[in-house]
């Protein structure tokens, strides 16, 4: 072990040593106060003389006089499969007041690349309860699909619903006891306040979800350099448990905003010539580092599914972090402001959304046989229901013809019942279905132009009379209701 004494300089998060060897890139290290406070830091950055180390408590209480030592190795997480029910801080110590973890090994956090031959291609179906997400953006084993939110929409709500509701149906069923497959969630928290984390915590105790979970939790008030950490945390035990212990799991990742905005103080604080909007121009690579760490493998029964969440800064999707995102990521579901005003929980548009491999993780032997059809003819029905909105803005609704009223009719239709459910109603995707067909019949047969012959035949309801007062309680009151 080395230990130095040659601080040579302080900035935010940094702390610059003069060394007379070089030192390992990643190391982890040591640094001590003349009073006996110890903080922890890592190597961001070593040539022959010089070393630039983040420190992940905050450099406060650091001078010139403290102790610096190298350890000679990289951070690592204790992973065991005790890790479940467990709730640790942004750097991996236990909060929970429970007993120290025994590991069964300690891992890099930084992970080991997957190699592309040795991934399986994602087709299996994960059931959220959510009929948004299932119906008409499914989600699959392995995959990476991102929330797209904004400041105020209740994208923590969502997040909390897909965390306790998740499950493997088909699996399920061909389990000989009916316990179904493992299942664990893994869920990494990032800047959040004192508040939030009280709301997580308190619904992960209250639904019992923590049983099944792994929580990092890094607030508001920690250190912005601890978030850089947090989700390579997540994923280390994330990959642990699927790829070791069989697990599938789904990863939650909230706020992704947040991680990147420690990204470029830690660029800012090491003067380096900014990207797009001050963000660092490795922030993509930084990212797909994150991203890419889902997946399944040839050989091993467990997957690692994400969901990273992110806020969009001023709601614009164009902005680096929502536009890097999409680049890497197999889709997006993304949150609506107006619908979130209008009363519809959880709010999520539906045509700006999309899952790259839906089409794969659907259909007969996956799902039902009409999956495909039915969420085909729903978006192509709610898309034409928009425009029409837009145009009776202009005209009225007496100037459209009887066909064009039916199209507005579903569209209010779909928002109220098939996209509206609350965030405590859990929706088997059978239920999802039935209630797309009870919506589609709304249409005349003749404009189904996207769903087989056989299908209208076996689930078209003749004269239905869709209800938008729902009777899910008061979570799913009719959109626009007084």
């Amino acid at each position: 072990m080395k230990e130095y004494q040659t601080i040579t300089e302080i900035s935010g998060p940094l702390v610059y040593v003069e060394t007379d060897e070089p030192i390992g890139y990643d190391e982890i290290v040591e640094i001590e106060t003349p009073d006996g406070e110890v903080k922890r830091g890592q190597v961001l950055e070593t040539t022959e003389t010089h070393v630039a180390i983040q420190v992940f408590e905050g450099t406060e209480g650091i001078g010139q006089d403290a102790s610096v030592r190298f350890l000679g190795e990289t951070l690592k997480l204790p992973v065991t499969e005790d890790l479940l029910g467990r709730v640790m801080d942004g750097s991996g110590n236990p909060i929970d007041g429970g007993p120290d973890i025994v590991p069964d090994e300690r891992r890099d956090i930084v992970g080991a690349a997957i190699n592309p031959h040795a991934r399986e291609y994602p087709e299996e179906f994960i059931q959220t309860g959510v009929s948004a997400i299932d119906g008409m953006n499914t989600l699959v084993r392995g995959q990476k699909l991102p929330i797209f939110s904004a400041s105020g929409l209740p994208h923590n709500e969502l997040a909390l619903q897909i965390a306790r509701q998740a499950t493997v149906p088909e699996e399920d069923e061909e389990s000989e006891e009916g316990e179904g497959t493992e299942f664990a969630v893994v869920f990494g928290a990032m800047g959040i306040t004192a508040e939030e984390a009280n709301e997580f915590m308190e619904d992960f105790e209250r639904t019992g979800a923590l049983e099944r979970s792994v929580v990092f939790m890094n607030l508001a008030d920690d250190p912005a350099v601890e978030r850089t950490i947090t989700p390579r945390m997540a994923l280390t035990a994330a990959e642990y448990l699927a790829f070791e212990k069989d697990y599938h799991v789904l990863t939650i990742l909230t706020d992704m905003t947040n991680y990147c905005e420690a990204l470029r103080e830690i660029g800012a604080a090491r003067e380096e010539v900014p990207g797009r909007r001050g963000y660092p121009g490795y922030m993509y690579t930084d990212l797909a580092q994150l991203y890419e760490r889902a997946g399944r493998i040839e050989g091993r029964e467990g997957s690692v599914t994400q969901i990273p969440i992110l806020t969009m800064p001023g709601d614009d999707d164009t902005h680096p972090i929502p536009d890097l995102t999409g680049y890497i990521t197999e889709g997006q579901i993304m949150m609506d402001r107006d619908l979130n005003s209008q009363g519809v929980k959880p709010p999520v548009n539906v045509l700006p959304s999309l899952s790259r491999l839906m089409d794969d993780g659907i259909g007969e032997g996956l799902t039902r046989e009409d999956h495909g059809d039915v969420s085909d003819q729903m978006y192509a029905a709610y898309a034409e229901g928009e425009d029409l909105r837009d145009l009776v803005n202009i005209v009225g609704r007496e100037a459209l013809s009887e066909r064009d009223n039916k199209y507005l009719d579903f569209a209010d239709a779909f928002e109220a019942e098939f996209v509206q459910q609350g965030f405590d109603t859990n929706r088997e995707l059978e239920e999802t279905l039935d209630i797309g067909w009870e919506i589609l019949s709304l249409l005349p047969k003749e404009e189904l132009s996207r769903v087989d012959e056989d299908l209208i035949e076996k689930y078209y309801q003749e004269d239905a009379d869709v209800d938008v007062d729902s009777e899910e309680g008061e979570e799913s009151s009719p959109v626009g209701a007084d």
